[in-house]
């Protein structure tokens, strides 16, 4: 029998993977919460896609948003923080950030009935 130290170097540890599909996940959830108002129900949630590369993602995300809106303020803040969350949640920079909008719905409050003309 050998002697046990009990003690094991860093690079002979191994090292943890996070799934593709658990930083999509992360991702997905960030921009859900990063929208100011919430789209009406028959939206569909925020989806994300991912490539990971060592410690790095590249993410994709694509949501519903209310209409009107700023478009342009709504996206900057997602991107934000979905690379806020990722870097915490998984420990991986976030270069890149994808939004893309699906589709946008009218929100119920200043609309028009409809048939109306303005």
């Amino acid at each position: 029998m050998t002697g046990v130290t009990g003690r094991v170097d860093a690079a002979a540890r191994g090292q943890t993977r996070i799934a593709d599909r658990v930083v999509a996940k992360i991702a997905a959830q960030a921009a859900k919460e990063a929208v100011d108002e919430r789209p009406p129900k028959d939206a569909d949630a925020p989806r994300a896609t991912v490539t990971v590369h060592r410690d790095t993602a590249r993410v994709r995300v694509s949501l519903d948003l209310a209409y009107p809106c700023d478009i342009g303020r709504q996206c900057g803040a997602v991107r934000r923080r979905v690379a806020e969350r990722v870097k915490a949640l998984a420990g991986m920079e976030v270069p890149e950030v994808a939004v893309q909008v699906e589709r946008l719905h009218r929100s119920g409050a200043g609309t028009a009935p409809e048939g109306s003309i303005r």
